[in-house]
């Protein structure tokens, strides 16, 4: 069964390539906060230096493992679930279950193995400008040199790896349990329905989210810049949390839209309330990246603001650890909003591409390719909507108790405009690639889209 993953891989290179595009830059996000250790190491750097290496590898390169290994598992799970006709086939021809898991998880071996390898040159060049940015800051002296050896290798290459066929086996085992009748029904109808797993890690995450949250507020109220500690990650556990229950969130958002969307959507909003009632699971896996950008760069930029205004307020100067600080808080942003950006992008790529059918078969029905360019005009209108709702409430865990902690206001400090900003940003991004990959989908002869 390798070697049908390896020619399965060969065949549908485009289908894969929103994993690939995961696993590629999600390895070299995480070789280049690694190599801060490498650098730490071989440089021989002490006291304040050292400390700002090690916290930079840390804690940013931890918020991002987290992220990283997120998006690899999402992008995976959407691959495999387009393929859910393929795989009934499969089964119904013959192939056992093990032989498809084997296939599965030997097709995500591969990517994982080749993205790593070739995320090795951008994350060293990352790691060197991350090491010039702190170099540009004072934050560590200019003789330390880059480094990038062992545990940047080691760290990226396996975790990326190890993420894949992690989230290969699972996909799998779900997927090929399933009975070929089953298999071939939920192919056509994509319920988005919540495995018991699922939910179970939801609630741990919004749980641990909560859990930071509440030590901000008592723990940590009256400790100033350390309050950053518990609150900078309650933003991301808890975008997480929520995102993983995004199936049945989009479900509700779904069921509450169909019915105005057909009343007042004319012919372009009733196709769009027929065809998102049976792509729950496509447009979870679209409005997760949504959820994951503003969530952090809502929940950062805002706790950032939050500080300064402490700061000013007290008439001091920054002192060095909270200039660190600042610079961390800046670099996440800078991280998340290029990786969740691309990510949005590649995965609305994927999932528009894969319904170049669908689209043929909608044409042929007596749609114009103007009503199915409106009908995912509106889908991506109620998925910016609901992932900068959901994205927002995350952003709260980390904004709230941060503010109660350090200025005893749960009103965060920060302008409008920035949010705003961040929401126009996720809506044109969500909005453009859309209309971008759909429009490209429509111009082939629906008769031809129809057949593919």
């Amino acid at each position: 069964m390798f070697q049908l993953a390896i020619s399965s891989l060969r065949r549908r290179a485009g289908a894969f390539a929103a994993t690939f595009l995961a696993m590629f830059l999600g390895s070299a996000i995480i070789m280049a906060f690694a190599s801060m250790l490498d650098t730490a190491e071989a440089s021989g750097a002490t006291g304040t230096a050292r400390e700002t290496l090690v916290v930079m590898a840390n804690v940013v390169g931890g918020w991002g493992l987290l992220l990283v290994i997120f998006a690899v598992t999402s992008t995976l799970t959407l691959s495999v679930r387009q393929r859910a006709a393929e795989v009934a086939l499969l089964k119904s021809v013959g192939a056992t279950p093990a032989q498809l898991r084997r296939m599965i998880v030997g097709e995500a071996a591969a990517l994982a193995v080749v993205a790593a390898l070739l995320g090795i040159v951008p994350g060293m060049l990352l790691g060197r400008g991350l090491l010039g940015l702190l170099h540009d800051t004072d934050q560590v002296p200019a003789d330390v040199g880059y480094s990038f050896g062992p545990v940047a290798l080691s760290m990226g290459i396996g975790i990326t790896f190890v993420s894949a066929v992690g989230a290969a086996l699972i996909t799998a085992r779900r997927t090929t349990r399933v009975r070929v009748v089953e298999s071939l029904t939920a192919a056509a109808v994509d319920t988005g329905r919540l495995t018991r797993k699922r939910i179970v890690f939801a609630v741990i995450f919004i749980l641990v989210a909560v859990q930071q949250a509440i030590i901000t507020v008592t723990v940590m109220d009256g400790k100033g810049t350390d309050a950053m500690a518990t609150s900078g990650q309650a933003d991301i556990l808890a975008a997480i949390g929520l995102a993983l229950l995004a199936p049945a969130i989009m479900r509700r958002v779904t069921a509450l839209v169909a019915g105005p969307l057909r009343r007042f959507g004319g012919a372009a909003g009733g196709l769009a309330a027929d065809t998102m009632r049976r792509r729950t699971s496509a447009l979870a896996s679209a409005v997760t990246p949504i959820i994951l950008f503003v969530a952090t760069a809502v929940g950062t930029l805002f706790l950032q603001a939050t500080e300064n205004a402490a700061v000013a307020a007290s008439g001091l100067a920054k002192t060095n650890e909270q200039k660190n600080i600042e610079t961390l808080n800046f670099v996440v942003i800078g991280m998340v909003v290029l990786f969740t950006a691309i990510m949005l992008v590649n995965t609305l790529v994927a999932a528009t591409a894969h319904r170049r059918r669908e689209f043929g078969q909608t044409r042929l029905a007596g749609a114009t390719p103007g009503q199915v360019l409106g009908a995912v005009a509106v889908e991506s209108a109620v998925l910016t909507v609901t992932g900068v709702a959901v994205g927002t409430v995350a952003s709260v865990f980390t904004i709230v108790p941060f503010g109660l902690a350090r200025n005893d206001s749960a009103t965060p400090d920060g302008s409008v405009w920035t949010y705003l900003a961040v929401v126009a940003l996720a809506a044109v991004l969500t909005g453009a690639t859309a209309y971008a990959a759909t429009r490209r989908a429509v111009r082939v002869p629906a008769v031809e889209a129809a057949l593919r």
